[in-house]
Parts: C-alpha cells; sequence; structure tokens
C-alpha cells in the first residue's frame, strides 16, 4: 500500500511540473532581475528557487522534491530536500520509488545559450545525507543543459 501512495505522489509532481511547464515562464519562476542565475528544466524554462526539479528527463525516474533554498546566489545556490529515485525492479515501469534526503548545491553559472544577458548553473551536485541508491555514490555531479 505505501509503494502505491509513493508512486502516486511521484507521478502527481511529476504532472504537477509538466503543468508548471507549460504556464508562462513569468508564472512559474516567480519575479526575478538579470542579475539571478537560474537553473534550466527540461521543458528549457529558466526557474529560481524551484520546489521541484526533474533529474531525469528522459524517463522520469529521479526527481528532486520539497525543495527549500538556504541561498541562491549570483555564482551558487544551496538547498536541501529529497531525490526520489526509481529502482527499476524488476525494470523501470515496475520500480519503486525512494526518497532519499540531500543536499543540492547549483554552481558553474555560464550564459543562457538563447539569452546571454541571463545567466544559469550548469552543475548539480548532490550529497545523499542518510541513505542513497545501492548504485549511487554518496556525492554525484551532475552537468546540466541549457
Amino acid at each position: 500500500m505505501q509503494r502505491h501512495k509513493l508512486k502516486a505522489a511521484v507521478l502527481i509532481c511529476a504532472a504537477a511540473s509538466l503543468t508548471t511547464a507549460i504556464a508562462p515562464a513569468s508564472a512559474s519562476t516567480g519575479a526575478r532581475s538579470p542579475a539571478d542565475a537560474v537553473i534550466v528544466d527540461c521543458f528549457s524554462h529558466p526557474q529560481v528557487r524551484p520546489h521541484e526539479f526533474l533529474i531525469a528527463c528522459g524517463d522520469g525516474n529521479s526527481i528532486l522534491t520539497a525543495l527549500r533554498w538556504s541561498d541562491w546566489k549570483p555564482n551558487f545556490a544551496v538547498g536541501s530536500g529529497l531525490n526520489v529515485v526509481n529502482d527499476c525492479r524488476p525494470f523501470c515501469a515496475e520500480g519503486t520509488f525512494h526518497p532519499y534526503p540531500v543536499t543540492v548545491r547549483l554552481d558553474r553559472p555560464e550564459p543562457l545559450t538563447k539569452h546571454s544577458h541571463q545567466r544559469h548553473y550548469t552543475q548539480l551536485h548532490l550529497v545523499f545525507t542518510d541513505s542513497r541508491p545501492s548504485q549511487m555514490p554518496k556525492q554525484v555531479t551532475y552537468r546540466l543543459w541549457s
């Protein structure tokens, strides 16, 4: 029963993310100045201090949720939340999603390709603060897209 509740919660989060992505950028990002660095989501929308962020754009098997940001600066951002990851057992469509507490750091801002006046973070660092997926190291770094 618990497995189905978590799976449903993740699907609802994914649907909410898609709905947010369809809304105008100003509605999903809040007010920001050109000096603010942004994080670009899977749908190429810039965001500031998002509550959720999909890491696995292709299959949705890894998402950051319940994000709370302690710092959002021009050169870095720091926060915490949950990395909800599908264990893909026996295969991804039948897998179970598990939440893992993480600290999050965004850095290495660069100009956005289509909006050179705007900078976006190009690296995402996660540190698992408790348990973690068996295939993952305690710390992982992802190169982000623009």
